[in-house]
């Protein structure tokens, strides 16, 4: 029983350095953008779109349509200190 519990201890420790040491990717779409700051997607393009996130329009191959990429800076700069004052004004419904 103390084998198998030792173990354990050891593969928790090898899975938390890999959880910790994890390298952040440099570009975010907006649904990796969403799980990192605990928001929808939805909600992610919408802040981009007026200019609450600082992000930037690629090329997503999906024909003409590019999709929001987000760095991962700006990730950071989100959690420190929040979202940017709006940019764009929302357009009427």
């Amino acid at each position: 029983m103390n084998e198998i519990l030792e173990a354990l201890k050891r593969i928790e420790a090898v899975l938390d350095t890999l959880v910790n040491h994890r390298q952040p990717r440099e570009w975010y779409d907006t649904e990796a953008a969403a799980e990192f700051l605990s928001r929808s997607t939805y909600t992610v393009r919408k802040h981009c779109c007026h200019g609450r996130i600082l992000a930037e329009k690629r090329p997503c191959g999906r024909g003409k349509s590019k999709e929001w990429m987000i760095s991962h800076g700006e990730l950071l700069r989100i959690q420190a200190e929040g979202l940017r004052p709006a940019s764009r004004p929302a357009r009427p419904r």
